[in-house]
């Protein structure tokens, strides 16, 4: 049974930085495209970063240059370092695994606050 788990959410100031977690059990983790959303109430799941098997990378046009996403096959994690932040970065994160249409899973989430 895949698992994935989220952590390092918290509350930071405008202008911090927080580095999320994001670890898969039960899968060949190297196969797998790794992605990090995020949710605010009213709004829909956005996009904040992407990473290939082959470690290509891809973000939302609003953290460009802020968060930089990475992946350490040996620890089966992918992080997402958050820099600068702003009150507009508050929401619940949430880390998501892709191989195939079917193949699919999601965590839990781990919310985020910027808040002086």
């Amino acid at each position: 049974q895949v698992q994935v788990v989220e952590s390092g959410g918290g509350l930071a100031q405008p202008g911090g930085s927080l580095r999320l977690s994001c670890t898969a059990f039960g899968s060949i983790f190297s196969l797998y495209s790794m992605g990090w959303y995020r949710e605010v109430p009213g709004k829909q799941r956005e996009l904040v970063a992407h990473i290939t098997s082959n470690f290509e990378t891809d973000y939302g046009d609003s953290v460009k240059g802020r968060f930089t996403i990475s992946r350490d096959n040996a620890k089966n994690t992918v992080y997402l370092q958050m820099n600068n932040l702003e009150p507009g970065d508050t929401a619940v994160y949430y880390c998501r695994m892709r191989r195939s249409v079917r193949m699919v899973y999601w965590g839990k989430g781990t919310l985020v606050t910027v808040s002086s």
